[in-house]
């Protein structure tokens, strides 16, 4: 599944809390999300806006293995859930 191109850390951030990812911290121009759903588990993302797709990537990839699933499964009910908040 093709990642989506216009997404910023913000918007990231505010997707992840379906699966109860809170910011924990911020310094500069990087928040760190926090989740104790399934472990405790910390992920970093940077509020640019958009993100580069590397680290869209690489951010997607961390939080799916953490949650047990694929990263097009997550990106799919990500996107699912961006579509149903318009």
């Amino acid at each position: 599944m093709r990642l989506p191109r216009d997404w910023g850390g913000e918007k990231l951030a505010t997707l992840l809390r379906r699966y109860d990812y809170k910011v924990t911290r911020q310094t500069g121009s990087h928040m760190r999300l926090t989740t104790q759903q399934g472990g405790e588990h910390h992920v970093t993302i940077p509020r640019h806006s958009p993100l580069r797709l590397g680290t869209l990537n690489a951010i997607l990839k961390d939080v799916a293995q953490h949650l047990g699933l694929e990263r097009d499964e997550l990106l799919m009910e990500l996107m699912g859930r961006q579509s149903g908040q318009r």
